[in-house]
């Protein structure tokens, strides 16, 4: 009998890829390595193996990939302090392309043909997982279950019968069959209740990581965040590696009812969707560090940064972590936080965080610049030259228009307004 050839499937052990592994099984001739990538999601990492093996994967392996996560990829996005549509802390979108790696590292070690992933057909995963795959190994396959031809399932429901249909046990219950994504940053929700804008989430049922704000404690929070160079180092004065800091500020923000985002967002493939996004700690982190990047950068720099972190979000938004702007962006935000080195301290209280004071040696705020009283360094009379500098096209445009009898500085156009 000839060797079959082999795919390596990114395995969650959730609806989706438990379904895949038989359906693969039933539809390709190969046989299926699954690979489960943790990167914080707190499985039962043994069982769902067991599962895997169960449900007929030839082998299954497990990779512990939650601090190399947290290190190149949170961090990144965090030292740009990208936001995508305003709100969304990318915790989905900055996980994806480090799993697709992994799936690309595993295709090469066991000789694997293809790799094959649970993303569906209208979902962003599908492009963040193929535009990774593709920037690795153009040679290899993929097999994306939910657009295959072969593929005849249209709903989460029709998943779960098919698994039952098979004697398989579903791995979860029929009223929690929200769309989850979890990892050490964030917990994302989409389905059910979401599905229509008037519906307010059911948050009770919903949440996991954290508190519903109404039943965060009376008396608040502090929490201070230690940076080096735009990187978080210490909580509450301790230091800590990336994996324990992360799961620190989680339960402090958590328990606080901090990071909850309702937001609908727009996709890549054109569709709006609607998604709740628990991120307790990832907040607590960014909210931290725009205040210390108020405090080092310099106002072109800052404003600089802003239109550049936009675009990273996009990038990031889009999976397309592997490109040579996505690294040049990374070199530029890398460039800014050299001085970024400093702490906050942020008061956390039922859902809000507000600052509560922050200090850098690199600091360029200077109170006797900024102080009301006249200095050395700055006198009041000294603005009177640079606001005639400043003013002189708006003064120049307003005397042509006098001239001319048109626009704004016409003095018959002015608004006549009732007086008592």
């Amino acid at each position: 009998m000839s060797k079959k050839d082999k795919v390596v499937l990114a395995y969650s052990g959730g609806l989706d890829t438990t379904v895949i592994i038989p359906w693969l099984k039933e539809n390709y001739d190969y046989d299926v390595i699954a690979v489960c990538i943790d990167v914080g999601q707190g499985d039962d990492w043994a069982k769902i193996k067991q599962r895997a093996l169960d449900t007929g994967a030839s082998e299954c392996y497990v990779v512990d990939a939650r601090e190399e996560y947290i290190t190149d990829f949170v961090y990144p996005a965090l030292k740009a302090n990208a936001v995508y549509e305003d709100q969304y802390l990318l915790g989905t979108s900055t996980a994806r392309p480090l799993i697709a790696k992994i799936l690309v590292e595993y295709a090469r070690t066991c000789g694997a043909v293809a790799i094959s992933h649970g993303a569906t057909g209208k979902g962003n995963d599908q492009i963040r997982f193929e535009l990774t795959i593709k920037a690795f190994a153009p040679d290899l396959k993929i097999i994306a279950a939910w657009r295959d031809s072969k593929w005849n399932m249209d709903s989460r429901d029709a998943e779960i019968k098919f698994l039952e249909d098979r004697n398989i046990p579903v791995p979860m219950k029929k009223d929690q069959s929200y769309s989850r994504d979890e990892n050490i940053f964030h917990l994302s929700h989409e389905g059910l209740e979401l599905e229509e804008t008037e519906n307010e989430p059911n948050w009770k049922h919903m949440l996991q990581l954290t508190t519903v704000p109404e039943e965060a404690p009376e008396a608040g929070e502090y929490v201070k965040i230690e940076f080096e160079k735009g990187i978080p180092v210490a909580v509450n004065g301790k230091k800590m590696g990336p994996l324990e800091l992360m799961k620190e500020l989680n339960k402090i923000g958590g328990r606080n009812g901090v990071g909850l985002i309702d937001i609908v967002e727009n996709r890549v493939v054109g569709m709006k969707s609607r998604g709740v996004y628990e991120t307790p700690g990832g907040s607590i982190l960014y909210f931290a560090h725009n205040m210390l990047d108020h405090l080092c950068l310099d106002r072109d720099t800052y404003f600089y940064k802003q239109q550049v972190s936009l675009k990273m979000s996009e990038l990031i938004y889009n999976g397309r972590w592997y490109t040579t702007l996505m690294e040049s962006l990374m070199a530029f935000m890398d460039k800014t936080q050299e001085k970024v080195t400093g702490w906050v301290n942020l008061k956390l209280y039922k859902g809000s965080i507000r600052g509560a004071g922050s200090h850098s040696p690199y600091s360029l705020y200077n109170a006797n610049i900024a102080s009301f009283t006249t200095g050395d360094l700055y006198d009041h009379k000294d603005a009177d030259g640079f606001i005639t500098l400043f003013g002189l096209p708006l003064k120049v445009r307003a005397m042509m228009e006098q001239a001319t009898g048109e626009g704004q500085a016409v003095a018959a156009n002015a608004k006549q307004r009732p007086t008592e």
